[in-house]
């Protein structure tokens, strides 16, 4: 490795669910524009992008009110001022809501959640050489490994492990080996990634905007369920 890994990955560098503020405001403007002043689904913590401002945008947007999961839930809403249901069927889009890509892979906005961890370290590998626990994965050429942020433990789920890809400055990379608690592993061949490095894993507007299809392809779980799984394990910060 390029320098000694710290056997848990700093705060500052752990897997982050980052939310776009512009994306969140078209997409509750969309989605009530498509649905008219209806409910929009904010169980499990607004599908893991935060009750509260998702709240605030959609209501702003002028739907009707939230379906959220219970009491706590109501009574957070209440004191805001947000009329809030634990019974009433939602009848907004959620795709059109939150950005998510269709079982199609097509998307009808932009994502709301970017999920996206740091690169800790690089290191050279031999054609032959395994990676990560029980080597399921040995390199088929001398190649190189970055170690990212982002594990099971933060929503990766272990299914990904040699199957799914993540974005490195512009450029898309195969996870191999298997996923761990808190890092995984990516091929980055002959690309230059530096130390620090954001790795993103779905969301954003590169290539891996649509990157939550790949994963519930992947893992045969539904894009909600993913998305609001990652969003309530990660640090979950703001964007533009």
């Amino acid at each position: 490795m390029n320098e000694p890994l710290p056997a848990t990955p700093p705060r500052s560098a752990m897997l982050r669910s980052l939310i776009s503020r512009s994306a969140l405001d078209a997409g509750a403007a969309a989605a009530v524009a498509a649905g008219g002043a209806g409910v929009a689904d904010l169980r499990r913590d607004a599908w893991g992008h935060g009750l509260l401002d998702v709240a605030r945008a959609v209501v702003s947007a002028g739907a009707r009110g939230v379906r959220v999961d219970g009491e706590p839930e109501l009574a957070l809403l209440r004191s805001e001022g947000i009329e809030a249901t634990c019974t009433d069927a939602p009848d907004l889009d959620p795709h059109l809501l939150y950005g998510l890509p269709d079982v199609d892979g097509d998307l009808a906005g932009t994502p709301v959640m970017r999920v996206a961890g740091r690169v800790l370290s690089t290191k050279e590998i031999a054609a032959g050489g395994g990676v990560s626990y029980g080597y399921i994965h040995r390199a088929l050429e001398d190649s190189r490994l970055a170690l990212i942020t982002g594990g099971y433990a933060q929503g990766v789920v272990r299914a990904l492990g040699s199957r799914a890809t993540v974005e490195i400055d512009g450029l898309v990379h195969p996870i191999v080996g298997r996923i761990a608690m808190d890092v995984c592993v990516v091929d980055i061949g002959a690309a230059e990634v530096a130390l620090g490095a954001e790795a993103t894993y779905f969301g954003g507007s590169g290539p891996m905007r649509t990157g939550a299809r790949e994963w519930a392809g992947i893992t045969g779980m539904d894009v909600g369920e993913l998305v609001a799984v990652v969003g309530q394990r990660t640090e979950r910060s703001w964007e533009a």
